[in-house]
């Protein structure tokens, strides 16, 4: 039996499980559905970063595969423990970029009985603008929904109707993210010149999605609500918020002011390498990251000055949760009711009529 067999024997709730593999982080959640989403039972989250050096050699290297495949053993394990009626695992732009993805996933499923299926920018597109739709609601009728990744970018430009409806005019994964910036800036990066020139990177590489959708002028006429969901955004939201150790319950759907989130972002430019490890939200094993990110970030902000900014803790995971549930549910809606035995009689009703 492979460690994710759905199980038949639990009483209560069904659970569903979604596992996120990208390009710097492999992620878990396990989740019961409630009547307005979902409770989280059980969660894993671990940098692997796996799509190390893969823009030099175009290839996943052996000492971030055995990394990765450590980690998702861990995935593995939790999943023996957990009566799953359902599961799914994606893996994103590493795996999609890597001339040697497809053995790499071979070899975990052989190892770990997971099996994976790589998803397209416009799926990604998607999963994250349903994890990320109770955020979208307000008064604009456009948003962006940003994703600031390992391995890319992605972005996703929707119309908002008035009864809330969301459609999805265009989407785009740009090929740059935390990991590649952090490579190919190394310890540049930490510099007030490194860092300007990775925001201007970042910016020409942004510019051909504006230019299609025009998105800068409709921020100019106050009509577009910019959501992010990333590490950085996250991150930046804890910093403004003075926190000592990061809480989701603070930081999901918290709107952070354009001059608060500037603030944020020249504190931890200005933080150095050893205040950006010893920080409480970012700690040793991101700090080679942060500072990308904020790239990114500081060029989203200046391509699309918004005047604030709405935080979210959600991605992939709960996208793929909410649609697993749903699902669910309509195929039991759609199920015929079980025939009446022949002869049978409706009991009277107590008034007699």
């Amino acid at each position: 039996m492979p460690p994710h067999a759905l199980l038949a024997d639990h009483q209560g709730p069904p659970l569903y499980a979604a596992l996120d593999l990208g390009t710097n982080n492999c992620r878990l959640l396990v989740a019961a559905p409630t009547q307005s989403g979902f409770r989280v039972l059980d969660s894993f989250s671990r940098i692997v970063r796996l799509g190390e050096g893969l823009a030099t050699t175009g290839a996943l290297s052996p000492v971030a595969m055995d990394r990765t495949v450590a980690a998702l053993g861990i995935c593995a394990d939790k999943l023996t423990r957990r009566p799953v009626r359902r599961l799914r695992a994606v893996a994103t732009e590493a795996c999609r970029r890597a001339l040697n993805g497809p053995g790499f996933l071979a070899r975990v499923r052989a190892e770990t009985g997971l099996a994976f299926e790589v998803i397209g920018p416009r799926e990604e597109a998607e999963l994250a603008v349903e994890s990320c739709a109770p955020l979208l609601a307000g008064p604009e009728r456009r948003a962006l929904l940003f994703d600031i990744g390992g391995g890319s970018t992605e972005l996703a430009w929707l119309r908002i109707a008035p009864d809330g409806d969301i459609a999805l005019i265009g989407y785009a994964s740009v090929p740059l993210g935390v990991v590649t910036l952090a490579e190919r800036w190394g310890p540049a990066a930490f510099t007030a010149e490194g860092f300007t020139a990775m925001t201007m990177e970042a910016m020409a590489a942004l510019l051909p999605f504006d230019a299609v959708h025009c998105i800068g002028s409709e921020v100019a006429r106050g009509d577009v609500r910019l959501v992010g969901t990333s590490g950085t955004v996250t991150t930046l939201a804890g910093v403004s918020l003075g926190l000592e150790r990061y809480s989701r319950a603070m930081i999901d759907g918290q709107v952070l002011e354009a001059g608060t989130a500037d603030a944020a972002l020249a504190c931890v430019r200005a933080m150095g390498r050893e205040g950006l490890a010893e920080h409480p939200c970012i700690g040793p094993q991101r700090v080679d990251f942060v500072l990308p990110g904020c790239a990114v970030f500081a060029a989203i902000r200046r391509l699309w000055p918004t005047g604030a900014i709405v935080v979210a803790d959600r991605g992939l995971r709960e996208g793929m949760l909410l649609r697993m549930m749903r699902s669910d549910r309509e195929e039991r809606r759609r199920r015929p009711r079980p025939a009446r035995p022949y002869g049978y009689r409706d009991a009277p009703h107590p008034s007699g009529a």
